[in-house]
């Protein structure tokens, strides 16, 4: 078992590794879960994580996640979601094409990786009631999450927030409250009503362990390609949680000996949202907030994310990039994955209408593993 503890992901600072930290109580930023990694372990880890069966989900790789030997997880079997082969994708036949299908989630979504560990270690440490600002899945997530704990949530939706979100989410037990405007405003409200009730707020990067769910999706990969990191993913980007759960996941197994972290991570965002994509252009270490965001794809309208420079940082250490797509053309290419047998969102669409963009750039070369991550299934919307 490998000890951890939180440090702010900006001054370093530690804290512990209970709750209720939230962000740095130094400079608000968020704080990351550190793991004391030792190589000679590494051997029984991979042994370890190869045995257990694949209904553990992504807790079977609990060596390097938030939880001691003696606890266990609020889980709804979440993770072990396939890694499928698109064989003959048009525009990127020479290169081996993957899609890591996160619609396969109990909830439907990439979420439930993230919620999972949030609920975990928040109720280990004795919350049940709960708060989040959500564009859709998260919200769903946390209300199912929070049921399954015996807890409730209660989850600020966007107004035009499409109904079937909003009717998966009552149907899951959230309490639930529209807000006109972004999933920004929806994060005001959620951050007031926490201060006010001690409900535990658990908005993206405003807890430490989202990111600890959602790097689980990398590790599996990486397994699945026989301990290899891939050569290149592209990933949907609105608060990006998942991209830089992906640039640690990798960095820690790089510590341990199990495999080299030489991916190169790409975010791809909407054209009427691209506030990550514009900094990365502008070499910026920080991204202004968009005005007036606009998309079909609800998970990619974030208008400022407080990860921003984490995932600039991922971005340019990976020596990868972000691009802007259309909507039209992310859902052309959704379309065109359910052809191929994968129910995707939009976002999923969003990836492979990027990586495309990136073939076509130069920025994907022949013969290389590139992994398009579906963030959630079609039904979600």
């Amino acid at each position: 078992m490998t000890s951890f503890h939180l440090e702010c992901s900006r001054c370093a600072l530690e804290a512990s590794g209970g709750l209720p930290p939230t962000v740095c109580i130094a400079c608000g930023k968020p704080l990351l879960v550190r793991y004391t990694l030792r190589r000679n372990r590494a051997a029984g880890m991979v042994d370890a994580w190869s045995a257990r069966p694949c209904d553990e989900g992504m807790w079977r790789f609990r060596e390097i996640l938030p939880l001691l030997p003696q606890e266990e997880p609020v889980s709804l079997g979440e993770g072990a979601t396939p890694l499928v082969e698109l064989p003959a994708i048009e525009g990127l036949e020479d290169l081996s094409v993957f899609v890591k299908d996160e619609g396969r989630n109990p909830t439907g979504s990439f979420k439930d990786r993230g919620l999972s560990a949030a609920v975990t270690r928040a109720v280990l440490s004795g919350v049940s009631a709960f708060v989040i600002p959500s564009a859709g899945n998260a919200g769903v997530s946390l209300a199912a999450y929070a049921s399954r704990a015996g807890g409730t949530a209660r989850v600020y939706l966007p107004a035009d927030t499409p109904e079937a979100v909003v009717r998966r989410t009552r149907l899951a037990g959230g309490e639930i409250r529209m807000v006109d405007g972004l999933i920004t405003d929806c994060g005001a409200r959620a951050k007031e009503y926490a201060a006010r009730t001690q409900a535990f707020d658990v908005s993206t990067l405003r807890e430490p362990y989202r990111i600890e769910g959602k790097k689980t999706m990398m590790l599996e990969i990486v397994q699945a390609l026989g301990w290899r990191a891939p050569d290149a993913i592209v990933y949907p980007t609105g608060g990006g949680t998942g991209l830089i759960g992906s640039w640690k996941a990798l960095a820690e197994l790089e510590a341990l000996a199990i495999a080299r972290a030489s991916t190169r991570l790409y975010a791809v965002q909407a054209e009427g949202c691209a506030p990550i994509v514009r900094a990365f252009r502008n070499g910026a270490r920080e991204a202004l907030r968009w005005t007036e965001a606009r998309t079909k794809a609800y998970g990619l309208r974030v208008p400022v994310a407080l990860g921003d420079f984490l995932i600039l940082e991922a971005l340019r250490e990976s020596r990868g990039g972000a691009v802007a797509v259309s909507d039209e053309a992310a859902e052309a290419a959704a379309a065109e994955l359910g052809r191929q047998g994968i129910s995707a969102a939009i976002e999923g669409g969003a990836a492979l209408a990027a990586a495309r963009r990136l073939k076509e750039a130069g920025r994907l070369a022949a013969g290389e593993t590139v992994v398009l991550f579906n963030t959630a299934h079609a039904l979600v919307y």
